[in-house]
């Protein structure tokens, strides 16, 4: 990937591609490949979100809920034990 980034460097710095981008005409080009790309990833996004639950198998985004679940149910267990050990002391 890295020669990839090298060569569209490289490219970019090329005067006639320079000139080339300043064209609106291309600039918009670019900016309906990129809403392209995005509608594409999102729509693949769904239909594995789709996929994945017909499955039962869990994605990123459950995972991501479920750490999120466990960071909260082990704060509230810190200070439960927070609160016993208080009231234990103040006996």
């Amino acid at each position: 990937m890295s020669r990839l980034k090298e060569r569209v460097f490289r490219l970019m710095q090329d005067p006639r591609v320079s000139e080339l981008m300043r064209d609106p005409r291309v600039q918009d080009l670019v900016v309906r490949a990129f809403r392209l790309r995005g509608r594409v990833e999102g729509a693949a996004d769904r239909q594995l979100q789709r996929v994945a639950g017909r499955l039962n198998l869990a994605t990123q985004k459950d995972l991501r809920a479920m750490h999120r679940r466990i960071r909260h149910l082990e704060r509230e267990l810190r200070e439960t034990e927070e609160r016993l050990n208080e009231a234990e002391g103040a006996r």
